[in-house]
């Protein structure tokens, strides 16, 4: 596997740190990714998103949904049946599991609803006003000289 050195970027950027930590984690991943359970992530609109996470045999008590530092984790362990219970086959799958998933600035977690074996997350980005674009009005320089003229002639 290849190796990057991020050194330079950071060097050459300001406040782009997040970007080199994104790319370095993703690049140091173990190839072989966890598969279970399955998930779609949608989006529902243009702020707006839904993970959806395949748990059947899972009650809402076994199931955990937590917002850690940026990052959805979603988990889930079976309680211990109290019976024994004799399988001729054994097809839905009940181990424990964890999920994290890597959350954007600004984008928080607004419910969780568990329905039909599947627990869905929605989403939502909130960009502060602050860093929504805004348009800056150009004043002709003519402007400003009037408004100097008129303070000089107050004075």
């Amino acid at each position: 596997m290849r190796t990057f050195d991020f050194a330079p970027l950071h060097r050459a950027t300001i406040g782009f740190d997040q970007i080199a930590d994104v790319m370095d984690r993703v690049l140091t991943k173990d190839v072989a990714q966890p598969t279970y359970p399955p998930y779609n992530i949608e989006k529902t609109d243009a702020d707006t998103y839904r993970i959806s996470v395949a748990v059947a045999g899972f009650s809402e008590n076994d199931l955990s949904v937590e917002v850690k530092e940026n990052s959805l984790v979603v988990s889930g362990k079976k309680a211990a049946d109290e019976k024994e219970r004799s399988y001729l086959h054994r097809g839905i799958a009940t181990r424990a599991f964890e999920r994290r998933f890597a959350l954007a600035d600004h984008v928080r977690v607004t419910g969780a609803s568990h329905e039909n074996g599947m627990l869905n997350i929605d989403l939502k980005r909130e960009v502060p006003e602050a860093l929504k674009p805004r348009r800056i009005e150009i004043s002709s320089s003519k402007a400003i000289e009037k408004d100097v003229v008129d303070a000089k002639a107050v004075n």
